[in-house]
């Protein structure tokens, strides 16, 4: 099954060659040129992983991260910069960003923190439906 994956980046031309260099490798992607519009999209859509820009205008990485973990924590984001700093990288972390991607991306490393994250989230997605059943059993005194 294909990687399902949203790119957030301000910069259009990254987007256009990330998105068709991912596309390339067999992952389906949408992409999003501000966190505004990621967060819209991220309503009705189903991603594996959220690849987020740090640096963007308006909201930047670290503030929509926030805003993707409040509102569905299994969600796997991955932050890319060419601004990293250790500070920033630890905050994300502690956040629930999954890993922190520097720029230019080397594709290969990139694929693999994709398909990683994924991997979480189908344990995330898998613990918390046996959760569930353990709710309604429990509850129906089976």
């Amino acid at each position: 099954m294909k990687e399902r994956v949203l790119l957030v980046d301000d910069e259009k031309e990254f987007l256009e060659v990330m998105s068709e260099r991912m596309a390339n490798r067999g992952m389906v992607v949408s992409t999003a040129e501000s966190a505004f519009d990621a967060l819209e999209q991220l309503k009705s859509g189903n991603f594996d992983a959220i690849v987020l820009d740090l640096m963007m205008p308006g909201m930047d990485g670290i503030e929509t991260l926030k805003n993707i973990k409040q509102k569905n924590p299994a969600l796997q984001v991955i932050l890319l910069t060419g601004h990293a700093t250790v500070e920033k990288g630890i905050e994300a972390m502690k956040l629930g960003a999954t890993d922190f991607v520097e720029k230019p991306a080397d594709m290969n490393e990139l694929a693999e923190k994709i398909k990683t994250a994924k991997a979480n989230k189908m344990m995330i997605v898998e613990h918390e439906m046996e959760e569930k059943l353990r709710n309604i059993i429990t509850s129906k005194g089976w």
